[in-house]
């Protein structure tokens, strides 16, 4: 049992990885930067944006020689601390399982990102009239995917982590 608990998380996050991976690079290959593609107009376009920061943009402003060491040092401690959740995940838990791997596999994504190119390929445009969420990619959206699932189960259910 306990195998299996390690090979569905390697899957998933793998799986994650790859696909992340798979659409920034078709990003890469046909979109410009800065250009916009409406695919459901008022509502979704396809984009290509650096975010040289985190979440939201934050830290972008900052020298990037600290901003790249801190991210990349937020990001190993981060992981560090999801293998260690998800360790300690009883079998009986294998949703929360699953949204540990979103999260790893999301943030290993990213994380590739900030070693190749020093910043994170957006290309997901999300918006009503003027009000924009800030473009994102398949790996922000693994990492939220698990981080709802994690404060599901601390919110929700007593789970002894």
């Amino acid at each position: 049992m306990i195998k299996n608990k390690y090979l569905k998380f390697g899957a998933v996050a793998l799986s994650i990885i790859v696909f992340d991976q798979i659409t920034k690079w078709l990003i890469i290959q046909t979109i410009l930067l800065h250009d916009v593609y409406p695919v459901i107009p008022g509502l979704f376009n396809l984009v290509h944006i650096y975010n040289p920061g985190s979440a939201f943009g934050l830290f972008a402003d900052y020298n990037h020689i600290f901003r790249n060491v801190f991210l990349l040092a937020a990001s190993v401690v981060a992981l560090c601390l999801i293998l260690y959740l998800h360790h300690n995940v009883p079998e009986k838990y294998p949703i929360l399982s699953i949204g540990f791997s979103l999260i790893f596999g999301g943030a290993i994504g990213n994380l590739i990102d900030r070693i190749r190119w020093g910043h994170v390929i957006d290309f997901i445009d999300i918006y009503i009239g003027t009000f924009h969420w800030p473009a994102f990619n398949v790996a922000d959206s693994a990492i939220t995917i698990g981080m709802l699932i994690f404060a599901f189960y601390m919110l929700f259910r007593k789970i002894p982590i």
